[in-house]
């Protein structure tokens, strides 16, 4: 098929899935801010898009970053800030039920007082302010959950049809190199761990819808169609492409968890879930410790114990001289001399430690590693709670939290514009809005609430948005 053709029928069938998704009156009216968020996240930035970002050849080029992105991003911070102040929420009481992230927030900013940057550390701070601004979003719409599961499929119908076009008929936009020659597949992103992430993303929503419960399935507006095993068969093709065994191993674990809620002993108590989930980890550490376990499940994934090369970066990484308390500060390592240091030692121009958790240390000390650890397990005891009440959207949150655990221990993802950190917060955000409106909707345990059902009241201008 010529890449013309291909190109119309691509965007012709991206149509078509909006406008069958738009026309059900089943589905709820939400914002669109986090779409746009997040396929920007998932894909590439504005200036990518538009052809204008120069190569981040140098340092200096790194730390200016582009101006166009710049006030893009800030064009969709300002519209989700719009969008929550249309909302009436009651901030004071929010923050009184997510101290733990308001107080990681706090201390980012703080940084600015032992940066060697504090200049850009500002300009990234109030960037990555944009996702829980549009965690916030998601998470105060009506219908909480449903508007999650709505936003990450039309994702889907975003990046998955688009990759495909990219890698089989413009390999100039959907492939890249590697320094022997062999191909890299990047899809609508700019690297293979950028196409991986956006399979892993898409895949949790996907498994999330067919495996939980039949009966919460039937009962769901937000329902899988047969036109939708289309983009799970393009997923599939996608994770092989990507060869990015990181999603393919927290998608694997995400699965997991979601057959092993089908089992009914479980499903009659969802709680189970959680001591199962320790159980599992244990075991594994136990196995480690005899078989050296690890080393057959990277055979089996057709890896070595380098992790590609990661275990090289981590000890360059881990060498470098910071504060071990408080760190070089937030986003604020991969700066100057030191990010010029590394790049030297490394042959290779990277901004992260392929870690996570190194990479809060390197940024924010032992403090912000403890405030990432505060942040989820606060979310793990409010999961607990509304999987007791409302198990469908209880699992869905679990799915992130484990998929974001297991990720940065690979990658890191505990900050900036990426679309799991926002699935982090989503999962780990405890939101209790009050809504003027002339008439009360019932509003049962979401994603975002843990309580059990109340009248929540919606404006008209809320509804529409």
């Amino acid at each position: 098929m010529p890449p013309g053709i291909a190109a119309i029928s691509c965007l012709l069938f991206v149509a078509f899935l909006f406008w069958k998704d738009l026309r059900k009156p089943d589905v709820p009216r939400i914002s669109w801010a986090p779409l746009v968020w997040m396929f920007l996240a998932g894909s590439r930035y504005v200036s990518s898009w538009l052809s204008l970002r120069r190569p981040m050849l140098s340092v200096e080029a790194y730390a200016e970053g582009s101006p166009v992105d710049r006030a893009a991003f800030f064009l969709l911070i300002v519209w989700g800030i719009v969008v929550l102040a249309r909302r009436n929420i009651d901030w004071g009481r929010l923050l009184r039920e997510n101290k733990w992230l308001a107080l990681y927030l706090l201390y980012c900013l703080c940084s600015m007082a032992w940066s060697d940057e504090p200049v850009i550390l500002a300009k990234r701070w109030v960037k990555d302010l944009g996702n829980p601004i549009m965690a916030l979003v998601l998470l105060t719409e009506q219908k909480p959950y449903e508007a999650v599961g709505v936003t990450l499929k039309r994702l889907s119908f975003l990046l998955l049809p688009l990759s495909v076009l990219f890698i089989r008929y413009y390999p100039q936009l959907g492939r890249a190199y590697k320094d022997d020659g062999t191909p890299m597949y990047t899809g609508v992103g700019s690297q293979k761990n950028d196409l991986g992430l956006m399979c892993l993303v898409t895949g949790m929503y996907f498994a999330w819808k067919l495996l939980r419960r039949p009966s919460d399935g039937k009962a769901a507006a937000d329902r899988i169609e047969p036109i939708h095993f289309s983009l799970v068969a393009m997923l599939v093709w996608l994770l092989r492409m990507s060869d990015s065994q990181t999603a393919v191993a927290c998608l694997a674990a995400v699965v997991g968890m979601l057959l092993v809620a089908r089992i009914p002993k479980v499903s009659s108590r969802p709680t189970l879930i959680l001591p199962l989930i320790a159980i599992a980890i244990a075991g594994y550490v136990v196995l480690q410790q005899a078989f050296d376990l690890d080393s057959y499940v990277l055979a089996a994934m057709g890896r070595d114990a380098s992790f590609t090369n990661r275990t090289n970066v981590w000890q360059i990484v881990a060498s470098r001289q910071v504060d071990p308390l408080l760190g070089a500060g937030f986003m604020s390592f991969w700066t100057g001399e030191r990010m010029a240091a590394i790049w030297k030692q490394l042959g290779a121009n990277i901004n992260q430690a392929h870690n996570g958790y190194l990479e809060q240390y390197v940024n924010l000390g032992y403090v912000g590693v403890a405030f990432v650890i505060a942040i989820m397990l606060s979310a793990l005891l409010k999961v607990r709670r509304q999987l007791e009440h409302d198990p469908t959207p209880g699992l869905l949150r679990m799915c992130l939290l484990v998929a974001a655990a297991l990720y940065n221990f690979t990658e890191a993802s505990f900050y900036g514009i990426n679309n799991m950190w926002l699935l982090l917060l989503v999962a780990s955000i405890n939101t209790r809005v009050s809504i003027r409106s002339r008439e009360p909707v019932l509003n049962r345990g979401t994603i975002g609430n843990t309580t059990k059902a109340r009248a929540v009241k919606w404006p008209r201008k809320v509804l529409a948005e």
